[in-house]
């Protein structure tokens, strides 16, 4: 899991990125649809509901502007569910091949 804002010498191109999203974003298929967003992408990572009721992702790619990317189409696609959402650089996970949800 990316944790952390440092980063090893072996993922120093690769930029990680995790965010919380809040408001009606559980029950409405929003793990379902970022994960077909991310497969139009080439980042690894995942998207998991949390008990409180707010949804976790963390996405990295080998570039900033790919994650800007989509985040931006995420936050078109979601405008009418998401409240707020917080996001920080992470650090990468090399072992990730590709983007799932995780339950």
């Amino acid at each position: 899991m990316c944790a952390g804002s440092q980063q090893s010498d072996s993922s120093a191109d690769v930029v990680c990125l995790r965010a919380i999203f809040q408001g009606r974003v559980q029950g409405v298929g929003f793990r379902y649809r970022t994960s077909r967003l991310a497969q139009q992408y080439p980042i690894t990572g995942f998207v998991k509901n949390l008990s409180d009721g707010t949804v976790e992702l963390v996405a990295q790619a080998s570039s900033k502007s790919i994650l800007d990317q989509f985040f931006e189409d995420m936050m078109l696609m979601f405008a009418a569910n998401v409240t707020d959402v917080s996001i920080q650089e992470a650090t990468p996970n090399p072992a990730w091949s590709q983007f799932e949800i995780k339950r």
